[in-house]
């Protein structure tokens, strides 16, 4: 694994200010999930880490933003998040930004052409995140994947796909709907994931449906009451969303050779994560569950492996 600087280095990244501006983004990127910045710094190619980092770190901040503005919907965080839009939309015309964010992030659409399309799609359903008020049934959930889910993933998808996997054609829609059943899979496992901390933000995002199948009400679960209907429900959320990961195991089919590690990797990470959400259980009441550091690892250390021979 290079360096840092040699990383920068191989993706053609020379500047000294745009250096600086990946390297805050690795900073922000490597603090929000560690075992993630792992695989990308030890399974993917130098010239493609600064890139992925870029979009990863653009999806956050947006993605934190919109999440205040829906918590505190009138107030200043939610024109921040509007503010932003209108800034990413005007970076993406003129080319050019003050923000460190939005210049990392330009020089990599200038270097991938075709993210800026996916950056357009996840803008264009980000008023749906920032808008939410909860889902009152699965239906809901579903168009919330299709308008922004699965937008906010294509960001880094696009760059670690053959070119030709997302656009059209039957290759494209079989790379799509794995796409699809991923961000679906994982975006369902982070509700139910951080649970505790979205009921103390006044955030709920487990359909209201599923909450009467299961005879749960908003209070059991802000209360962490463990019930055989709290605990249905989670262990539901979670098998499905367990089950659409599996299914996306195929995604590393549409990716070049040297790409393919890392989304093995993440799928598995992912399904390890959904593994110990389940042993958790109600436990998740009082927050998230991470996979195992010795699981983790022994995923990282087999696919670096497999990606050396």
């Amino acid at each position: 694994m290079k360096t840092w600087g040699r990383t920068l280095t191989a993706a053609g990244i020379h500047g000294p200010r745009l250096r600086d501006d990946y390297t805050r983004q690795r900073s922000l990127v490597a603090a929000y999930r560690r075992h993630a910045y792992a695989a990308v710094r030890l399974l993917l190619p130098a010239e493609v880490v600064p890139h992925v980092i870029a979009a990863t770190a653009f999806m956050h901040h947006t993605d934190t933003l919109l999440d205040q503005g829906a918590a505190e919907a009138g107030n200043a965080a939610g024109e921040d998040a509007a503010a932003w839009e209108k800034e990413v939309a005007d970076a993406l015309a003129s080319g050019e930004s003050r923000h460190p964010v939005l210049r990392a992030l330009l020089h990599t659409v200038s270097v991938h052409p075709r993210m800026k399309g996916h950056i357009e799609e996840f803008l264009a359903g980000a008023s749906l995140d920032r808008d939410f008020t909860g889902f009152a049934d699965e239906a809901g959930y579903q168009r919330y994947v299709d308008a922004y889910a699965l937008p906010a993933f294509m960001l880094v998808a696009c760059l670690l796909l053959a070119p030709d996997a997302d656009a059209e054609g039957d290759g494209a829609a079989g790379s799509r709907a794995l796409c699809r059943a991923y961000i679906d899979g994982s975006q369902r496992l982070d509700f139910v994931n951080d649970l505790a901390e979205d009921l103390r933000d006044g955030r709920l995002a487990l359909p209201a449906e599923a909450l009467e199948r299961h005879g749960v009400c908003r209070a059991d679960l802000e209360r962490g009451r463990d019930t055989p209907g709290t605990r249905s429900l989670l262990t539901a959320s979670l098998d499905r969303a367990r089950r659409d990961l599996l299914a996306s195991r195929r995604l590393p089919g549409f990716a070049p050779s040297a790409h393919r590690a890392f989304i093995r990797a993440f799928v598995s990470l992912e399904v390890l994560t959904a593994d110990a959400a389940l042993g958790k259980g109600t436990g998740l009441f009082g927050g998230p569950a991470r996979p195992a550091v010795p699981a983790a690892l022994g995923v990282l250390l087999r696919e670096y492996r497999r990606r050396g021979r």
